[in-house]
């Protein structure tokens, strides 16, 4: 669930900014295959890549408490 709202954010902010997939990846640092698993909300990407993302965009992900618990 939570990959899905990050993926979410990153794929709205992205075309906002008017970048394809592949500009974004590469203005970010990351391979095409990371922005694209990540968009569609892959569960396995790692952390790090995820906050290189985020910081594109002024965010980070942190540790927080789950909405289940």
């Amino acid at each position: 669930m939570l990959m899905n709202s990050i993926g979410a954010f990153i794929k709205a902010n992205r075309r906002a900014a008017g970048l394809t997939q592949e500009e974004f990846a590469m203005r970010a640092g990351l391979g095409l295959r990371f922005v694209r698993d990540l968009e569609q909300g892959k569960e396995t990407v790692r952390m790090d890549k995820v906050n290189q993302a985020l910081a594109m965009f002024g965010m980070k992900a942190v540790p927080g408490k789950a909405d289940d618990e």
